[in-house]
């Protein structure tokens, strides 16, 4: 009668201007203060907790509000270095330093990890859109360098990267938002990244605004559960065919 825990997978994500919420994977793990509310990690972390026999640690850096033409702008993309692409990088390297302490073994206890950094994703878009004059047309640069930066300063050269397509209330995505999709998936393409990066089409997920909970709410994809869990499925689905030996390839759910 309740949500299953899982007891393999484990997930840190700490909210703007609160504590971290570290623990098992399950519900809850947003910026709310109830417990039913979650996004793709769920599915994801599904999806990576099948495939993987080692315990496995999602590490969530999500905050609203932000664009990567601002807030995560990366440093090669020049300009001012974003504060939230600095404090990603820093909430990554703390998940990793802290995994000791935070994640314990199967009998309860302190365990000592050796952590591999597996796979990055990147799941956005929303505020850059409502910039159409000056983030859409620098999304596809400033997302190859937010790849490209991560992977430098992480210090993991080809680390496996999944890019989920902006998903909001569109099937057919129109002006900005078009472009922005389509800019998503040209940065996936470039030379440097074949084999070890994904893109991952998200329109085939969209539901009717009445059919959700929150047909007002398009950003935040009325809040639909399904189309969440139908995101973190593929996102998952994605990155198991870029780190799992022997897993299928990924195929895109189309409209």
């Amino acid at each position: 009668g309740t949500w299953r825990v899982r007891d393999d997978v484990w997930i840190r994500y700490t909210p703007e201007g609160g504590p971290a919420k570290v623990g098992p994977l399950g519900l809850g793990f947003t910026p709310y203060l109830d417990q039913h509310h979650f996004g793709p990690e769920l599915a994801f972390g599904a999806v990576l907790g099948d495939a993987i026999d080692d315990p496995v640690l999602l590490v969530k850096t999500a905050w609203g509000g932000k664009s990567l033409y601002t807030d995560f702008r990366p440093p090669s993309s020049g300009g001012e270095v974003g504060p939230y692409y600095r404090r990603m990088i820093d909430d990554i390297r703390t998940a990793i330093a802290r995994a000791k302490e935070e994640i314990p073994g199967p009998d309860g206890k302190p365990r000592e990890y050796a952590v591999e950094l597996s796979g990055f994703v990147w799941y956005h878009g929303w505020n850059d859109g409502c910039d159409p004059a000056h983030a859409v047309p620098e999304y596809e640069s400033n997302l190859v360098h937010l790849m490209q930066d991560v992977r430098r300063d992480l210090g993991v050269a080809n680390l496996p990267v999944v890019v989920g397509e902006i998903t909001v209330p569109w099937v057919d995505a129109p002006n900005e938002w078009g472009r922005l999709r389509k800019a998503q998936a040209a940065a996936t393409t470039r030379p440097e990244f074949q084999g070890n990066v994904v893109f991952v089409p998200t329109a085939a997920f969209v539901r009717d605004p009445k059919e959700s909970p929150n047909p007002q709410h398009a950003h935040h994809e009325f809040g639909n559960a399904e189309t969440y869990l139908l995101v973190g499925d593929a996102l998952g689905k994605a990155m198991r065919s870029l780190v799992v030996k022997g897993s299928p390839a990924f195929v895109p759910t189309l409209p």
